[in-house]
């Protein structure tokens, strides 16, 4: 414990959170600074949980607190019956649950800030079954899930990249050492340029370099394309010899056959599939799934005691034997005509499942037939491509293969034993350790209890009893257990524990002592705490004072540094401003007008003959335009009048040609009556 404290408290005088406890002052924390502490931590964790718990109730702090550490995974000590304790702990600010809560925090604060930024966006929302038959919500659902999607994958792109090994100064790195490597390769090709040029005939030259140099490179793609046909070719010729060997069977499997034993080969292999397709699979599916139904059950039900399994044990056992007992009695009422039926039933049901083991075997068989085949495709393959190499047949491959078989089968049940083995062991080990847990943790709370009430060495004696009383029964179950015996032996018990409790009684007197003694110097010990508290506070007080100090001096320090900082660039820029004052006047004053051009003021003066110039063009423009205004606004009124004539014009003629083609109508409707 001491440990976890000291760790706890170096991990808070670091950044970021600089609390300058020591384990004095950290162990007199009480329980409301002990929480605003764990919110602290969780809000450097979490920013969300960066808020003041004296602004909110308790049962919302505990809740959003519990909430987070769930997200985190986080797992009280102790049982699952602990779990309230451990909420009232939290919401109490007790120390036996707020520091090891602290210590497991502080040791992967960067892990669990990770794993609060996933849970952001990776928490899925539960929308209710009778929103999500709305189509607009299934939507907007079906999309949130492939968003979540498409940040899982994102972020796994950046894990990988993160941890990959290119960080950014390293790239940077890079690109500056290859710039120079590209400026020195320039500098090197000037200087070769230079050389070249004194040379007769240099461009022609440099012309028949860059020939060969394609050349060159085009022998190198025709290589890698011959590499590249190369190995396509391999793998043609490993596909002919594949498919070669495979037409060698298929003509020695035709050889000898004729219609008849392929027909019967075909019904018997029709006759198995439909034995597996109408029986064996049903069947098994069905087991499965009775078996998924009695699973589902059990899962369903709450979780079972010892003392359960015991009782369920015991009445699977009673069924049994009354099962057995209806059976015989069953068998001993049949006549001799059912007794001929049963015994037929019964070389039925041998029969049936004789039946079903040689049909697993064909089925095992098969497969390790087509396994095999593959096996052997691959070990011709490999055998082609190994040139020279020695390739078992005919007699030899069959040993081989019965010997590898059986080395397969051998191999197979030793790792199904060692397996057994090593799972009972793993169990039984585990109950070991159960055990022992259990074991260790009653006793100790055995001995606490004992200490709290000033008994101690009382479960000694329990258990001392305990075993008395247990010798005492099988003594009692030996010789029959008389009256007599009972009354003797629960005489020396009560001897024996008369003897224990006057052996006890100097203990619990000495105790009784050493309890005062243990007062006195707790009370000592508060003192001396209070005083060096006391103590500690006013040596507290006085650093606080100096730091202030010497925080105050360096900000007045800091402030004369950035005065004489931008005095000083005040100054440079100054210089650079009289520099430039001087170079325009020496070049405004010379008399040279390459010069003179140069000066700030005449390029100005040319920038402003060249505006005027233009000012003086855009309003000749503008008089222009003004000038054209009326015309032009009358020639776009009367284009608008004319367009509207026309347009009038064409729905007139619409009407009209409507107004003809209805008349036509009615003349020949007309025409047509009178006909009839």
């Amino acid at each position: 414990m001491g440990d976890q404290i000291q760790f706890i408290v170096e991990k808070l005088n670091q950044e970021p959170f600089r609390k300058n406890y020591n384990l004095i002052t950290f162990d007199s924390l009480e329980s409301m600074q002990l929480l605003q502490l764990l919110n602290d931590v969780l809000g450097e964790i979490d920013p969300k949980h960066d808020v003041d718990i004296r602004e909110e109730l308790p049962e919302q702090t505990a809740k959003r607190m519990l909430t987070l550490l769930g997200i985190l995974k986080y797992k009280p000590p102790g049982s699952a019956s602990d779990l309230s304790a451990f909420r009232q702990g939290l919401v109490t600010g007790s120390k036996p649950v707020i520091h090891p809560l602290l210590h497991w925090l502080l040791q992967r604060t960067n892990e669990l800030k990770k794993r609060a930024y996933l849970a952001r966006f990776l928490v899925k929302l539960e929308v209710p079954a009778e929103f999500l038959q709305d189509d607009t919500v299934a939507d907007i659902n079906k999309q949130y899930e492939e968003l979540m999607e498409a940040f899982k994958n994102l972020h796994k792109e950046c894990e990988q990249l993160k941890t990959s090994g290119l960080s950014t100064a390293e790239i940077r790195r890079d690109i500056s050492a290859m710039e120079e490597e590209k400026d020195q390769l320039i500098k090197r090709v000037e200087r070769l340029k230079k050389r070249v040029e004194t040379v007769q005939n240099h461009p022609r030259m440099l012309e028949i370099a860059r020939q060969l140099r394609l050349e060159k490179e085009r022998e190198e793609s025709l290589a890698q394309q011959k590499q590249e046909q190369k190995s396509q070719l391999f793998h043609a010729e490993q596909r002919l010899q594949r498919a070669q060997l495979q037409l060698k069977e298929m003509h020695h499997a035709v050889v000898d056959s004729k219609p008849e034993s392929l027909m019967r080969k075909l019904e018997e292999e029709i006759n198995f599939n439909s034995y597996l397709v109408t029986e064996k699979i049903p069947r098994e599916l069905e087991s499965r799934k009775n078996s998924a139904y009695f699973l589902q059950k059990v899962v369903a039900e709450p979780a079972m005691s010892q003392s359960d399994l015991d009782a369920l044990e015991i009445k699977i056992n009673e069924v049994n034997a009354q099962m057995n007992q209806l059976i015989e009695k069953r068998m001993m009422k049949y006549e001799p005509i059912d007794s001929k039926f049963s015994m037929y039933r019964q070389q039925a049901s041998i029969i049936s499942r004789k039946k079903e083991a040689k049909a697993e075997e064909l089925q095992a068989a098969k497969e390790e037939m087509s396994s095999a085949e593959r096996q052997m495709l691959q070990k011709t393959s490999q055998a082609h491509e190994l040139e020279g190499a020695d390739v078992l047949k005919g007699d030899e491959l069959k040993h081989y293969v019965n010997k590898l078989r059986s080395k397969n089968t051998c191999y197979k049940k030793k790792r199904l034993e060692i397996a057994e083995i090593t799972a009972e062991y793993g169990v039984l080990q585990r109950t070991e350790e159960l055990l022992k847990q259990r074991h260790e943790a009653i006793q100790q709370q055995l001995q606490a209890i004992e200490d709290k009430k000033g008994i101690s060495g009382y479960s000694y004696t329990q258990e001392e009893l305990e075993r008395v009383s247990a010798v005492k029964s099988e003594m009692d179950e030996m010789k029959g257990r008389t009256l007599d015996n009972m009354s003797e032996m629960v005489k020396k018990l009560n001897a024996m524990v008369a003897e224990k409790k006057a052996s006890l009684a100097p203990v619990i007197k000495e105790l009784r002592q050493l309890r005062q003694n243990c007062q006195e110097l707790t009370q000592e010990c508060d003192e001396k705490k209070f005083q060096y508290d006391s103590c500690a506070a006013g040596l507290e007080s006085n650093r606080s004072a100096l730091e202030q100090e010497v925080k105050g001096l360096l900000e007045e320090c800091v402030q004369e540094e950035s005065s004489y900082r931008y005095i000083n660039c005040m100054k440079r820029n100054l210089e650079v401003q009289l520099q430039r004052a001087k170079e325009e006047m020496k070049a405004y004053v010379s008399s040279d007008p390459q010069e003179r051009r140069k000066a700030i003021r005449e390029q100005y003066t040319r920038m402003i003959l060249e505006q005027e110039n233009l000012g003086k063009k855009l309003r000749e423009k503008q008089k222009v335009v003004r000038e054209n205004h009326g015309p032009n606004m009358k020639q776009i009124k009367m284009w608008q009048d004319f367009e509207q004539l026309m347009e009038c014009k064409r729905e007139c003629f619409l009407k009209q040609q409507n107004q003809t083609t209805i008349g036509q109508v009615i003349q020949e409707g007309g025409k047509d009556r009178l006909v009839l």
